[in-house]
């Protein structure tokens, strides 16, 4: 085994060499050495994260996290996505996620670090509001959600049904007739609707109202209490938009670390992963992103995007390793979720593209 010392170390870290023996001593990097007075450290040691700017909730000892279930979360690619962290030098530090959706990275981030500033933004607006409504109104809302799961728990199946088709009915009224003033009563029926319907979906109709029906849950946990009040904690400092993507440029500098998760490209012909709005995403709009992605590097912060791979049904498929060609790319497998036919659950390869 090859070893550098304490000062080879510092420089190739970029932090002083003071610093690396304070990890040495705090036994954070493996296999470092004390010879005589000076530390010897393998040159294949990797820089331990900063923990002075990691900070782990300490309120329940419990992970905060997404308090919707959303098609297309990160939750099983979070061990490849925290890889591209760039938060260990204390250079980067803010956030930006401009498709925020169930928010499975922002979460992970939220829980382990203490950044300086963090932005989030969606196109759909009653996604938006639960998000606003978390962080600003939570004892409110969490008032109406025990009320629902009280409600709905004791019932049969056929009272279950009817229950949820009224409460689905209010929430189209409230979506197209509602103001501020019933925005809380709107947040929690998206929370509810969402944790009884089918798969957890949330699909709307041309006319842009929420058509999924109920799912067959035995026990729903509805107003999940513990983690909603860990959540409006976590969220407390967090600019929160509706909005398009674009809107995030006046907040991303050299400072901010950029997540872009995007409707999905279908991976097929006939499928499609992007009536989660009434506005879809199509490949005009996925080279727009592109280039946008492109003038966001040109200010020197660190990117990170995801996609559907379209090489999974057709290995002639270049769509993204040309609109991104000047990025890395990486394939990395996954398991697709939400699907009605439980045999194509199946294993698929999806894109992780960076800048760095």
């Amino acid at each position: 085994m090859d070893f550098m010392s304490a000062r080879e170390a510092a420089d190739k870290w970029g932090i002083s060499q003071r610093r690396v023996a304070v990890l040495c001593s705090e036994n954070r990097i493996d296999n470092a050495t004390m010879v005589g007075n000076m530390w010897i450290i393998p040159t294949t040691a990797e820089k331990p994260l900063d923990a002075r700017s990691v900070r782990y909730s300490k309120s329940d000892g419990k992970k905060v996290k997404p308090f919707l279930k959303w098609a297309g979360g990160k939750g099983q690619l979070l061990s490849e996505i925290e890889k591209y962290y760039p938060f260990g030098d204390g250079r980067i530090t803010k956030y930006a996620e401009p498709f925020v959706g169930g928010g499975a990275v922002l979460f992970d981030i939220l829980s382990k670090y203490n950044l300086e500033k963090v932005y989030i933004s969606d196109i759909n607006a009653e996604l938006i509001n639960t998000y606003r409504i978390i962080r600003d109104d939570i004892d409110e809302l969490i008032s109406m959600l025990a009320a629902m799961q009280s409600e709905f728990i004791p019932m049969d199946t056929e009272h279950r049904k009817l229950y949820y088709l009224v409460k689905r009915e209010r929430f189209n009224d409230l979506k197209v007739n509602g103001n501020e003033s019933v925005n809380i009563e709107k947040a929690a029926l998206m929370i509810f609707l969402n944790k009884t319907c089918f798969n957890g979906l949330f699909r709307v109709n041309k006319k842009g109202l929420f058509n999924v029906p109920m799912g067959s849950y035995k026990n729903p946990m509805i107003c999940d209490e513990e983690n909603l009040r860990v959540v409006s904690e976590k969220l407390q400092n967090v600019k929160i938009v509706c909005g398009d993507y674009r809107e995030s440029a006046d907040f991303i500098n050299s400072d901010t670390f950029v997540y872009f998760d995007p409707p999905y490209r279908p991976i097929t012909a006939t499928a499609s992963f992007t009536a989660y709005t009434e506005n879809l995403f199509n490949d005009e709009e996925q080279i727009e992103l592109a280039r946008f992605v492109d003038d966001m590097h040109r200010k020197g912060e660190k990117i990170v995007i995801s996609n559907s791979d379209p090489k999974n049904s057709n290995a002639e498929d270049d769509f993204f390793d040309n609109i991104y060609s000047s990025h890395k790319i990486k394939r990395v497998e996954a398991t697709r979720i939400i699907n009605c036919n439980s045999d194509a659950r199946g294993k698929i390869k999806e894109l992780l593209i960076s800048n760095f």
